[in-house]
């Protein structure tokens, strides 16, 4: 028989001893001379564990540091039937008497112009009009919209139109606001400063007619630089709408390519923000609040957004692009493209987007038909969505489960689908819904480029840090990093 084990009670030495050996390996103490130097990050591989870890009294890399937190942002949404009729009340709730709208040409003369006119003239409300916002903004065309406002010195702005015309209501209020400042100060870096947005801006309300960009929850605008031949913008959520109006009577009057197009967006607004690394997983951490990007990748309140607007996408998309008098689709986009926003708007965008931006701005020559525009245009939404097969058979094996879960959205039975197999499957469903969307050019030689136009369409799209940082899979070494891209463009071909 063996004898029952006898524990033998510590005696104060060994207590003590205990006690320090579970301070020291639980909680280590602060000062660098005295923590345990294999407790920082040590479940981390490779260099970045290295690069991380404390050693004595040397510093913390600040730069690679990994976000801990999300902050969630959007502008006040109201959405229903006849709510443009409310623009003038809110205006007047605001205290506002000197109101510049913003528009194009186009949308001038629709009848949500009429309505915003009247409602503002019945509650008393001084505003004159731009109508000169060209569709898909360079540099220059901003410009001339900032030098209107600050002419006009309004005390708020209404926005109605597409894209576009939100995003360059944003920046005429960014720059009538900070009147002095440099155009490129607030412009994303590596092409501008990238400063914060510090001081309040001015009311804006926005109201959209057309179903893509989301832009009414935003604090991201956009605008082609013409100088590097790219597209780049400005991001933060102090220059988001204070209001968006989301009446869906606005967008009836939208031409077919335009409900196109415009939901392709919404579609890779979805899919993206959905699979853009972790918000935990971006660096580095900012080291004040005020300077934590609009963009932090996907986190678990943009998820319901982007998951549920992929989802309607998909389901009513193709309905409103083939039916004119499908009131039901036509107002379910609206809303998608709102939720949309929401979600791209917290977690961001990476690579169809990233490598849009040189697509539009290095365009050959291509016309989209159904767009009422004087120049060559890829519009925003065809050009994002040439390049998702691509992509996201790229971006898969990052995390699979997420683009077998984007993937059964349209309607894959994914039951018996090897995660190995999640990126060919996600992207053979996204390359069917566009065939059977209809007349969108199926790579980027029906846009008129060629193999040899792939290097500049790299270079095009490297200076795009603001995205590509989101990017699964993505070469943080420069030359790794265009060889993946120069793939994914070389696919899309």
């Amino acid at each position: 028989m063996v004898a029952p084990a006898i524990r033998v009670a510590p005696n104060a030495a060994k207590r003590a001893t205990s006690l320090l050996s579970a301070i020291q390996f639980g909680h280590p103490p602060t000062c660098p001379c005295h923590s345990n130097p294999s407790y920082h990050d040590a479940r981390q591989p490779g260099q970045m564990a290295n690069a991380l870890r404390r050693h004595m009294s040397t510093p913390m890399d600040l730069s690679l540091q990994k976000e801990y937190a999300f902050e969630m942002s959007a502008s006040s949404i109201r959405f229903g039937l006849g709510v443009t009729k409310e623009v003038g009340m809110d205006l007047s709730n605001m205290k506002a008497r000197r109101v510049c709208i913003v528009t194009d040409p186009n949308v001038e003369k629709l009848d949500a112009m009429n309505h915003v006119r009247e409602n503002l003239a019945r509650e008393g409300i001084e505003y004159t009009v731009y109508n000169q916002v060209r569709t898909e903004p360079k540099d220059s065309s901003v410009k001339d919209a900032i030098a209107f406002a600050k002419n006009y010195e309004p005390d708020a702005f209404v926005a109605l139109g597409g894209g576009s015309v939100m995003d360059t209501a944003k920046l005429m209020n960014l720059y009538t606001v900070y009147r002095d400042a440099d155009f490129l100060d607030f412009v994303n870096s590596p092409v501008g400063k990238g400063l914060p947005v510090a001081q309040k801006l001015l009311p804006l309300i926005a109201i959209p007619t057309t179903a893509g960009t989301g832009s009414e929850t935003s604090g991201t605008a956009i605008f082609d630089l013409v100088s590097k031949r790219a597209k780049t913008g400005v991001a933060h959520r102090n220059l988001k709408p204070t209001l968006g109006i989301c009446d869906p009577l606005n967008t009836r009057t939208m031409p077919s390519a335009v409900h196109a197009a415009s939901g392709l967006d919404v579609l890779c607004h979805s899919l993206e923000s959905w699979t853009a690394i972790p918000y935990d997983q971006r660096m580095p951490r900012p080291q004040n609040p005020i300077n934590r990007p609009a963009y932090q990748g996907a986190n678990p309140i943009s998820d319901i957004f982007s998951l549920h607007s992929l989802r309607s996408t998909v389901k009513y998309l193709t309905r409103a692009v083939k039916d004119p008098e499908d009131f039901e689709a036509q107002q379910q986009m609206l809303l998608a493209s709102t939720l949309a926003g929401i979600g791209f708007g917290n977690a961001g965008v990476h690579l169809c987007h990233g490598m849009s931006y040189p697509i539009s701005g290095q365009n050959p020559g291509y016309q989209h038909a159904g767009y009422n525009v004087d120049s060559p245009i890829i519009p925003h939404g065809v050009s994002v969505a040439v390049t998702a097969p691509s992509v996201f058979r790229f971006t898969a094996a990052s995390n699979p489960e997420r683009h077998l879960i984007a993937a059964e959205a349209f309607g894959v039975d994914i039951a018996n689908v090897k995660k190995e197999s999640a990126g060919e499957v996600l992207g053979e469903a996204i390359r069917k819904f566009l065939l059977e969307l209809g007349d969108q050019p199926k790579g980027l030689k029906d846009l008129g480029f060629k193999h040899s136009d792939i290097d500049n369409l790299v270079e095009g799209t490297i200076p795009q840090k603001r995205v590509l940082m989101l990017a699964p899979q993505l070469d943080r070494e420069l030359e790794g990093e265009k060889a993946q891209l120069a793939k994914i463009f070389e696919d899309s071909m």
